[in-house]
């Protein structure tokens, strides 16, 4: 298995376009910027209904209504960042593969992370119909908050760990 990864990663870091972004002074940096952008929408409305579940904000809207009101911009914000950080793993594929910190971001944190997400947003429609929000909910809230946090400290952690590549 992990030879047909790699040599699916040596395939795809030598694909013009791949060569075309690692090669030029402006558009690896306009990349990241379409993956922080994505980032930014994904995890902003993460946080905004988890916090809402814990309590913290404005108490117009339940927590059902923000989760709604936000669902869209949400999974927007994944596929911009999936888009994007596919576009920066293509240009050092090799590299990224045998990376620890890599791994566990994309092999296991990334999809738990995202599997969390559902349940708690799926959950939101039945927890947040009122202004009090159920004890489950605010657990829920802070361990999803939590998570992104360790997906966030270990995407940190790559780059101290290229020498691996």
């Amino acid at each position: 298995m992990y030879h047909l990864l790699y040599s699916f990663s040596e395939w795809l870091q030598n694909t013009g376009w791949a060569l075309n972004i690692s090669g030029s002074t402006w558009a690896y940096p306009y990349v990241q910027m379409i993956h922080f952008t994505g980032l930014s929408l994904w995890v902003g409305t993460n946080i905004a209904v988890d916090l809402h579940l814990l309590g913290i904000g404005s108490k117009r809207l339940t927590s059902a209504e923000l989760n709604n009101a936000l669902f869209a911009w949400n999974w927007t914000g994944l596929a911009i960042a999936v888009t994007g950080g596919f576009m920066l793993f293509a240009t050092a594929a090799t590299s990224f593969i045998v990376n620890p910190a890599f791994e566990l971001k994309l092999g296991l944190l990334v999809p738990l992370g995202v599997i969390l997400h559902i349940v708690v947003q799926q959950k939101t429609k039945s927890w947040g119909l009122t202004k009090d929000t159920p004890g489950v909910a605010k657990f829920m809230g802070g361990l999803e908050l939590l998570w992104w946090f360790a997906v966030a400290t270990t995407a940190a952690s790559i780059p101290y760990f290229e020498h691996l590549g």
